[in-house]
This record gives structure tokens, C-alpha cells and sequence, in this order.
């Protein structure tokens, strides 16, 4: 589709040795291209990296992991929320010494809350209804009560007058990498890494939020400006070696990642295998990404099949999961002449669906019982032909 915010620039980096977590690579950020349409309710970035010197070699199925650093403005809330002075020095665990309005800007957790930074911090606090959500049996309550609240929601909540910069940093958690299915093959843009990113904007509890990583590639980085960065290698979630073998792809929303990928690599090294691709979002005319490409790769044959899951363009709610029954017959043929299953994006839904569609599949089309369309499908996992990238 045609992208309503492309910026681009070229740019190479420096040669170094080694790059992982604690030695990242500076990537430049060569372009920035918004997929989504006017009017839609998603924001979905395409960006494009330069690894070119950094000799980071991945294939397709691998991630690369950002390391993020905090919004300098919800750095500021909490900063005035808790009453602290952004000078003041801080020890964290195995750093040296350093101000507090770095440590919250680039080393800790200041948005996510868990049970257990509630804890921590209710030592200070002393709180009776804190004390109340973390009992046991209140667990439910304790979920409640998290979602969609952040640091700064304990600090204008339960206030501490008095608490110390690094009593409270030891109540947060150090801030972790965020890791990004890779959506290309290095044959088909060599000394390059793209990646699908849905930006995070929601409003909880009366306060406006923002993912820490999803706006810092926002808004943020300019252009031309560097993210640290590092591989991460995953040895199963992978291409079949025999480039002949049938491939079935489902990657809804920002899932479609690593299936740019395969299917790049597959058209690069010339692979002969059938592939189906199942794709799913809210709206055909907004959030069809990388739909022009999809349809050049069909009308190439680089592409076999794709079926669509636009679930906002009918009354009643479409998703891939109904498209793979739509096509159980077909699926199982597939699935029977060896193909290989793919699964990428929501763990917490939307691969739980797509499970139990493969195991009604083997029910309707594979004539078993529920306990032997179970075990075909753990079949297909031993045999590696049932692999998911899921989170």
C-alpha cells in the first residue's frame, strides 16, 4: 500500500567486534513508513535498520532486540509525582554511581507494575489495601487492580513523603530489551533489518500511556539517529531446509513479521515449495499490511495462496482461525502432504484459537475423535512441523 509517512536516508556503521545485551549495536534508522491507512484505529510502523559493518548475520525467523530507554517526559511525571530531584546520585545493583534522572530515563522500569513491585513498595508504603490485593487469596483483585496502571499511579496513589531516590529504585525493575519478529530476509536487503512495530497509545485510570519502545521508534528517533540493538537467534522457528516443502503461515496484525521474511528468503534462493498465507486485521481499506506486496508475490508465485481476515468489515467478527475452517480440507491435504505450520503474534488469544482450529481440522477433515485429532496435532510438533512465535 501506498505509505502515507515515508522518511528515508542512507547511512552505514562503524565495524566492531561482538554485539549483544551488554555491548549493543548502534543502528541507524534508515527509513520509517507507516502501513496503516487514513482513519484507522492501529498505528503500524515499518522500519527499516542499517547493520551494514556491524557483522550481525540473522536469518529468517530470528528477532533483534531493542534496547529501550524511557519517554523523558513520563521520566518527569514520576520524578514530580514522588517528590525527587532528577540530580540526585543513585547506586543501582552492579552500576556505578549516577543521577536519578538517568537511571529512570535509561535503566529502569518506570511504566510496568507487577505483584511484586507492589510489595517492595509497600514496605514503605504500609498500605492496608495494598497489604489486601497482594493476599493470596485475593489474586484475581491483584490483576484487576494492575491493568493498565503504572509507577506513577502507586507514587499519586499511595504516597511516601520522605522516600528516598534509591529506597524507591529498589522497589522497580531494571528495563528489559523489547524483542521484534525480523520481517526480512538479509538476500533480499543485505546489510539491512526490518521490523513490523504496532505503536502503543491507550488512556487507563485517566492518565494517557504509551509502550516504552513502540513511541521511542515513533517518535522519538529521528531519521538517521541510532537504536542499540542485538540478535536474537531462534533455532526452531525456521524455513524448512528442502525448499520444495509446503509451507502454511498464519500472522495476524503485527504477526505477519517473519513471513515477510520466509517468503522473501523463498523467493531469493528460488524454493519450489507451495506456500498459504493466512492474514488477519480490522480493515481491508486500512490494515492490509504489506498488502501490495502480498498481491505482487501472488501474481510472481512467490506466493501460492493467501486468505484474508478482515474482522471489522462484515457484521459479525471474521478471524483467521474461521478462515482455516473455512478450509479444513484443504489444510489437512496440506498438512498430509507434509507441509510445515507456522504460527506468529498473540499468545494470549489468538494462538490459543489457532490451536484449536488445527485440532477441529484433523476432527472434520481428518475424520478423528478429539483425542486422536489431539495427538496428530502433538505429532506434528515432535516433528517440528507445527512451529510458533508467540507473545
Amino acid at each position: 500500500m501506498t505509505a502515507p509517512d515515508d522518511n528515508t536516508i542512507n547511512t552505514t556503521a562503524e565495524l566492531s567486534e561482538v554485539y549483544d545485551k551488554k555491548n549493543p549495536f548502534l543502528s541507524a534508522l534508515m527509513r520509517r513508513i507507516l502501513l496503516n491507512g487514513k482513519d484507522s484505529a492501529k498505528e503500524t510502523l515499518h522500519l527499516e535498520m542499517c547493520l551494514a559493518g556491524s557483522g550481525l548475520e540473522y536469518r529468517p525467523g530470528d528477532s533483534l532486540a531493542i534496547i529501550p530507554s524511557n519517554s523523558p517526559q513520563v521520566a518527569g511525571q514520576v520524578l514530580e509525582a514522588g517528590g525527587f530531584d532528577a540530580g540526585e546520585t543513585v547506586e543501582l545493583k552492579g552500576g556505578a554511581p549516577r543521577p536519578l534522572g538517568d537511571a529512570l530515563a535509561t535503566d529502569l522500569d518506570i511504566t510496568g507494575v507487577t505483584g511484586n513491585v507492589l510489595k517492595k513498595y509497600n514496605t514503605f508504603a504500609q498500605s492496608g489495601k495494598l497489604e489486601s490485593l497482594l493476599a493470596k487469596e485475593n489474586k484475581a483483585a491483584l490483576n484487576d487492580y494492575l491493568l493498565g496502571r503504572e509507577v506513577i499511579d502507586l507514587l499519586a496513589e499511595f504516597p511516601v513523603p520522605g522516600l528516598s531516590a534509591a529506597d524507591f529504585c529498589g522497589t522497580l525493575r531494571k528495563l528489559q530489551p523489547r524483542l521484534y519478529s525480523i520481517a526480512s530476509s538479509p538476500k533480499a536487503h543485505p546489510g539491512e533489518v526490518h521490523l513490523t512495530i504496532a505503536v502503543v497509545r491507550y488512556n487507563s485510570h485517566g492518565r494517557d500511556r504509551e509502550g516504552v519502545c513502540s513511541t521511542l521508534v515513533a517518535d522519538r528517533v529521528e531519521i538517521g539517529g541510532t537504536l542499540p540493538v542485538f540478535l536474537h537467534h531462534d533455532k526452531n522457528f525456521k524455513l524448512p531446509a528442502d525448499g520444495n516443502t509446503p509451507i502454511i503461515m498464519v500472522g495476524p496484525g503485527t504477526g505477519i513479521a517473519p513471513f515477510r521474511a520466509f517468503v522473501e528468503e523463498r523467493a531469493a534462493i528460488g524454493a519450489t515449495g507451495k506456500s498459504w498465507l493466512f492474514f488477519g486485521d480490522q480493515h481491508h481499506a486500512t490494515d492490509y499490511l504489506y498488502g501490495d506486496e502480498w498481491e505482487r508475490h501472488l501474481a510472481d508465485a512467490r506466493l501460492s495462496r493467501i486468505d484474508h481476515a478482515f474482522s471489522r468489515d462484515q457484521a459479525h467478527k471474521v478471524y483467521v482461525q474461521h478462515r482455516m475452517l473455512e478450509h479444513a480440507a484443504e489444510m489437512y491435504s496440506w498438512l498430509n502432504d507434509g507441509a510445515v505450520f507456522y504460527v506468529c503474534g498473540d499468545a494470549s488469544r489468538m494462538a490459543k484459537d489457532v490451536h484449536e482450529a488445527l485440532i477441529t481440522i484433523g476432527q472434520q477433515a481428518g475424520g478423528k475423535s478429539r483425542e486422536e485429532a489431539e495427538a496428530w496435532v502433538k505429532r506434528l510438533q515432535a516433528d517440528k512441523r507445527y512451529l510458533r512465535d508467540v507473545y
